[in-house]
């Protein structure tokens, strides 16, 4: 099916456009043609257009082209879905496999339907649990350390002591060293670090846990 098929068949479903005779009348009026089979590349395109027109709006997709998850709970949950990820803890990354889960702990089937907060939370606290039962993620525990304030700072040390049991918060032997390396920095302070900088050293280490795995 060609992307300006697929865009056609979703503009009328957003638009509650279901009636065949309908579906035709619009065709007939922008291309001259009823059906969409009949009709050339271009025709199809004017056809999206038209639906734009009337108030369809496509899903906003990634560079690579694949379709970005919507709605306000959405990046909270596929931060903590790639976080299981790179503990090693989920196999699939793919956003499916996250909204599976999110069905099975909301009965709700995409996250663009999850609005309230109390739905949201059934799988936010789902995720961090399973986080924490089989990673060691210490949510909302700091112990004192202000480097440990961002969840990726928690999931980061996680997986270190996943690499290396043992590991211990006081000492915390090579860790320092590791994340300055992974940051091509020669030398920083954990409490400065960004999000976005521990998400570069969360990456790296789950890459290690992974291939730990498949070679176990």
């Amino acid at each position: 099916m060609s992307s300006a098929i697929a865009a056609i068949h979703a503009g009328f479903k957003q638009l509650g456009i279901s009636d065949d005779a309908d579906r035709r009348a619009l065709y007939a009026r922008i291309t001259g043609k009823e059906r969409l089979t009949l009709m050339q590349p271009p025709e199809q395109e004017a056809v999206v257009t038209e639906l734009r027109r009337l108030g369809f709006q496509p899903a906003a997709r990634r560079a690579n082209g694949r379709q970005k998850l919507t709605g306000k709970f959405a990046k909270k949950l596929q931060a903590l879905w790639i976080a299981a990820w790179n503990l090693g803890i989920v196999r699939d990354r793919d956003d499916k496999a996250m909204l599976a889960f999110v069905k099975r702990q909301t009965g709700i089937d995409h996250t663009r339907f999850l609005v309230y907060g109390d739905d949201a939370a059934k799988a936010i606290d789902g995720l961090k649990g399973w986080l924490k039962r089989e990673g060691g993620v210490g949510f909302g525990n700091t112990n004192g350390y202000e480097w440990l304030r961002h969840d990726g700072a928690k999931i980061a040390w996680a997986q270190w002591q996943i690499l290396h049991p043992g590991a211990g918060i006081m000492v915390r032997k090579g860790f320092d060293e590791e994340v300055a390396k992974l940051l091509h920095a020669n030398a920083l302070i954990l409490d400065n670090l960004k999000p976005s900088e521990w998400q570069i050293v969360m990456n790296a280490l789950g890459e290690r846990i992974r291939a730990g795995k498949v070679g176990s």
